[in-house]
């Protein structure tokens, strides 16, 4: 089936979504995180673009972003090809990390950009990560709080003032924008990967990735049984659907 054209956005700016291949673990410590921060930034100036949101996951990214110099497919390339080759050389792999394709939505109207930025911003909470949202480090919230010069805060304070911003960020919605597809399991990412770590004993999807097919097909099939959903255990151990589908 023919890959479908990105829908273009009239306003320039664009909701992203980054995720690991077989929806992995791509952020494994917060050396892994301070990194793509740091990669992230660099690439501003040299790209040309403005950040308005960001948020980094275990196994996904989300960014509010708008290209001025350089097209949206090459920022990103820059962006990835950077990040994946200081992960490779850090945890002696090969190969890739990100899935082939990013998703991406326009952003068109103030509304929407509220919308977006409110949700990339809730992720952690609604992920089970936090309580608060200012609690979480590696989002670009805290940025809206205090005088920066990294993200791009103006066309929010534009549109609504830091008291509003601070209100809004905190209701409770069903806010569903580009999503990362897994929101329904019993188990917190948290709780499934405490629960792998346990009957494995590898501390990251690194190590479990070096297992002998054996020994890895007996942890999977035990985190099966104690309730890890299939697509949630290929996200926290890089393994493929299809493989762990066939543990009850």
């Amino acid at each position: 089936m023919p890959r479908q054209a990105r829908k273009y956005s009239e306003s320039g700016i664009y909701h992203i979504m980054l995720r690991g291949i077989n929806r992995q673990d791509i952020f494994i410590d917060e050396q892994d995180k301070e990194k793509f921060l740091q990669t992230l930034k660099h690439y501003k100036d040299i790209s040309g673009y403005k950040i308005f949101a960001y948020c980094i996951m275990s196994n996904h990214l989300h960014l509010l972003i708008k290209p001025e110099k350089e097209k949206l497919d090459l920022i990103l390339k820059r962006i990835a090809g950077s990040y994946v080759y200081w992960y490779n050389w850090k945890y002696k792999r090969t190969g890739h990390l990100f899935q082939d394709r990013f998703k991406s939505e326009p952003v068109d109207s103030n509304e929407y950009f509220l919308t977006v930025l409110r949700y990339i911003h809730q992720n952690p909470i609604k992920s089970g990560l936090c309580k608060h949202i200012a609690d979480y480090k590696y989002s670009s919230y805290n940025y809206y709080l205090k005088d920066n010069s990294f993200v791009d805060c103006d066309l929010c304070f534009e549109i609504i003032d830091k008291s509003q911003f601070v209100q809004f960020h905190n209701e409770n919605n069903s806010d569903l924008c580009l999503d990362i597809e897994e929101n329904n399991f019993r188990l917190t990412d948290e709780e499934a990967a405490d629960i792998l770590q346990k009957i494995s004993g590898c501390k990251n999807v690194v190590e479990f990735q070096k297992l002998d097919v054996k020994m890895r097909d007996k942890y999977l099939k035990l985190c099966r049984q104690k309730g890890i959903s299939i697509r949630q255990l290929s996200r926290l151990t890089g393994v493929s659907f299809n493989i762990i589908r066939k543990f009850k």
